[in-house]
């Protein structure tokens, strides 16, 4: 399976709180560090970290179960907090960070890694790994997309936490009627990829009235220019697409960077990206 973003496997992490800063190794993926040696004291009910000094942290890059609010069990959700409190809560951490640093509620948007202990020391994979998150890479945060879907396929293959429950099944095209609304995974066969009207759409169906569509706006076809990708050279490939579903008179997902498309039996898809197209 071939996937674009950055492509380094993760580095050993080596983590001391005394040498940290000077000759610590974290993925070569990680953004710089923000705070270097900071207790964490609490986990929200939202997955939100927060730190001794008042500071909140995101977890970038992952999204936690919501339990019924998608319409899946409330256990999931339950079991995410948890876990990720038994993880960090009591510990002292490292946060690496890279503008846009913080979100809208000003909570620091890092990659997080536990200090001065042996094991599994960066949170994101932890519960990835463990089944207690998906990806979700940001467009503007688009670091580690590798890493962390590595990790995430580890806890699929073996059916960890979501990934042995039907509510979390990645979705087939035909399957999205009760998810709008929700963040979904879909794999499927795109029957047709065009750009019309300054927007790119990845058609799965043959009725692109009814049929789940991919639809990349107009500003952000410009991630793919950047990346080489002409979302037109999807057609006929097998791809997981991840994102929300809404429903425009048919399934519809926004996807605003190549990361969150992972093509299954292809090449890398690179070459031209002229910006005419047919029309819909």
């Amino acid at each position: 399976m071939w996937r674009l973003g950055c492509g380094a496997m993760v580095a050993v992490l080596l983590f001391s709180p005394t040498a940290w800063g000077r000759n610590a190794a974290w993925p070569a993926c990680a953004p710089a560090i923000e705070l270097s040696d900071v207790r964490l004291i609490r986990v929200e009910k939202n997955g939100v970290l927060v730190l001794e000094d008042g500071r909140a942290a995101h977890l970038e890059g992952i999204v936690l179960p919501a339990g019924a609010r998608e319409h899946a069990p409330q256990f999931l959700a339950d079991q995410g907090i948890a876990t990720l409190a038994n993880l960090a809560v009591g510990r002292r951490v490292a946060l690496a960070a890279e503008p846009p640093k913080e979100d809208r509620y000003d909570r620091l948007r890092a990659q997080v890694f536990l200090l001065g202990r042996s094991g599994e020391r960066w949170l994101q994979t932890a519960m990835l790994r463990r089944g207690l998150a998906r990806v979700s890479i940001a467009p503007d945060r688009r670091e580690c997309a590798d890493e962390l879907y590595a990790a995430e396929d580890e806890a699929m293959r073996h059916r960890n936490g979501i990934w042995a429950q039907a509510a979390y099944s990645v979705r087939t095209p035909a399957q999205l009627g009760r998810d709008t609304g929700t963040f979904q995974i879909v794999q499927g066969k795109v029957i047709s990829a065009n750009v019309s009207g300054g927007r790119a759409f990845l058609d799965f169906g043959l009725d692109w009235h009814k049929d789940f569509t991919v639809v990349i706006s107009t500003a952000d076809l410009r991630n793919f220019r950047e990346t080489g990708v002409d979302p037109r050279s999807y057609a006929g490939k097998t791809v997981r697409v991840r994102g929300w579903i809404e429903r425009m008179g048919r399934p519809e997902m926004n996807v605003a960077i190549p990361e969150a498309i992972e093509v299954i039996d292809a090449a890398p898809l690179r070459g031209t990206f002229p910006l005419a197209g047919s029309t819909r």
